[in-house]
């Protein structure tokens, strides 16, 4: 059986296997010219196609631009810049003081306070153009502590008695004008013109003025009042020969001012 097996082993070696396996060794080494012109043709630089008629300048400028250019300088500070950024800055020289930014003119405060001292001495007009109000809210302050001192605590009258006052009389001097006045200006205008009620209320620490003294005193400082917040009105407004008809109304403010101080 064995040697049966070898038989037929020995006929597969004599079938030709080795034969064609030889056949397929010379066809390959046959083909090496060919496998090298592969090796050539894959070894080919594509880049020079200007032999071939291709232009490749397009393709190089692009990648020049592509390409960022080197600066030396890029990490040294311009002073330049900086000096234009500092000196466009905020120049705290120049800037107004916090005072005036706030709207509180002393210059001014001054100018009302003596023109409301002054009844009789002409106004002017620029003054009242600025709607100050730290002026009355100090007299205001300054006309409740003073009553507050003859043990009356009325700021809560003062404050409610001020607000419809100056309504009142802020619509009133509306239809009377022909230009028209601002809230602010008659706020102002009735709270400087306080300034003697004030008086009068600290001279209510030292008199009685329920008596016929009191009532003159009393009638005195309502007319002050009067007179001077119709002038500053007059004078504000442009109200040529209308200054008893204003006066007359800040007559009746001030008149429940006086009440408030004499009871």
């Amino acid at each position: 059986m064995s040697g049966s097996g070898f038989g037929q082993d020995d006929g597969f070696y004599s079938g030709g296997y080795y034969d064609n396996q030889n056949q397929n060794q010379d066809i390959s080494y046959g083909q090496g010219a060919y496998g090298q012109d592969q090796q050539q043709f894959g070894q080919f630089d594509y880049n020079q196609g200007g032999q071939f008629g291709v232009d490749n300048s397009f393709n190089t400028s692009q990648q020049q631009q592509q390409q960022p250019a080197y600066n030396p300088s890029i990490l040294t500070p311009d002073n330049t810049q900086a000096f234009t950024s500092q000196s466009g800055g905020d120049d705290y020289e120049d800037e107004p003081p916090l005072m005036e930014e706030l709207g509180i003119n002393f210059d001014h405060i001054v100018q009302k306070t003596l023109a409301v001292l002054n009844p009789l001495k002409q106004a002017n007009h620029d003054i009242m153009q600025d709607t100050d109000l730290a002026g009355p809210l100090v007299f205001c302050l300054a006309f409740g502590g003073s009553l507050m001192l003859s043990g009356k605590l009325h700021f809560g009258y003062i404050y409610g008695i001020g607000v419809v006052g100056c309504l009142a009389m802020y619509c009133l001097l509306n239809l009377m004008s022909m230009t028209g006045v601002s809230s602010g200006c008659t706020i102002s205008v009735l709270g400087y013109c306080l300034l003697p009620m004030v008086f009068l209320s600290f001279s209510a620490v030292l008199l009685s003025l329920q008596g016929l003294i009191g009532i003159l005193l009393t009638s005195l400082t309502v007319l002050w009042c009067s007179l001077s917040a119709s002038k500053l009105f007059v004078s504000a407004l442009e109200m040529d020969h209308q200054q008893l008809l204003v006066a007359y109304p800040c007559c009746l403010v001030y008149g429940v001012f006086a009440l408030l101080t004499v009871f």
